[in-house]
């Protein structure tokens, strides 16, 4: 699944020459790739999870072209997306193909539909919820919704794919908003039941808590954090993940040992990027 520099460079000279060719006659805003960092990785990364809540509504100008540049620069094998709309993955998706050379599949966890957040006809408004894109190709997908999402519906999604280049259950949630932490434990209860049944799982997503957080209590013995200086204690060393300085997102590796991993802020999002590096069992 790896794509080599020369691959990459096509892409971009493609994309390049499109742009030159259609010149003038190219419509008042249409999509232009910035170019990657310097040390951007040049293919897909094998052993690499991203998860990333990209924020919604956020509005931002080129949003989804430059939340897809902020994924091709690291290139992971596998992304979590919360706060997802369908059609806003569809559009990083394509980015992503288009100026990047990366193909990505991808599966959809909605749990629920919104016009407000994710547009639409008000009788057929778009999916919203979670997202998994993985360069291997994927299986199994379930969508499980919480019995109780507090002040919106939240859930969870659940694909199998290849990681490390063995088999590997992934989930993708997030938890309810803050100052619900009552709802938020019951939604723990629900995913670490799930992933209890699996010995090699990755989780991915918003947890909407800090690692202190009574409601992670239930995640912690199921699973490690990527960061291995992170640990739900008041004083442990956890780098924050969010514009307010909170850690909210996180990568729970169980059966599965860490090997780096890495927080970047965006401007795309009030959450930044987190993404981990994996080795064997």
């Amino acid at each position: 699944m790896m794509l080599g520099r020369g691959t990459r460079l096509l892409a971009g000279a493609v994309a390049a020459l499109c742009l030159l060719l259609i010149g003038p006659s190219a419509p008042r805003g249409a999509p232009v790739a910035e170019p990657l960092p310097a040390d951007a990785a040049t293919g897909f990364v094998p052993n690499r999870v991203l998860t990333w809540n990209i924020c919604n509504p956020c509005n931002r100008s080129g949003q989804n072209l430059g939340r897809a540049m902020e994924i091709a620069t690291y290139a992971p094998q596998v992304v979590g997306l919360q706060e997802a709309c369908v059609r806003d993955v569809e559009k990083i998706r394509q980015y992503l193909e288009n100026f990047y050379g990366l193909v990505y599949h991808v599966e959809y966890g909605s749990v629920l539909r919104n016009w407000g957040r994710c547009g639409g006809w008000p009788w057929r408004p778009g999916g919203f919820g979670q997202a998994i894109l993985s360069a291997a190709p994927m299986t199994d997908r379930v969508t499980v919704e919480y019995p109780d999402g507090g002040s919106e519906d939240r859930g969870y999604m659940a694909v199998t794919t290849t990681v490390s280049g063995r088999s590997v259950r992934v989930f993708n949630t997030h938890l309810a908003q803050r100052r619900q932490e009552a709802v938020r434990a019951g939604q723990v209860g629900v995913l670490a039941a799930e992933v209890a049944r699996h010995d090699r799982a990755i989780v991915l997503g918003d947890f909407n808590s800090v690692p202190d957080a009574a409601e992670l209590s239930r995640m912690w013995p199921l699973a490690a954090d990527a960061d291995r200086q992170c640990r739900p204690s008041p004083v442990g060393a956890c780098e924050p993940t969010t514009d307010w300085y909170s850690k909210f997102d996180y990568v729970f590796l169980r059966g599965i040992v860490p090997l780096a991993r890495r927080v970047h802020p965006s401007p795309y999002s009030d959450h930044h990027l987190l993404y981990a590096d994996l080795g064997a069992t």
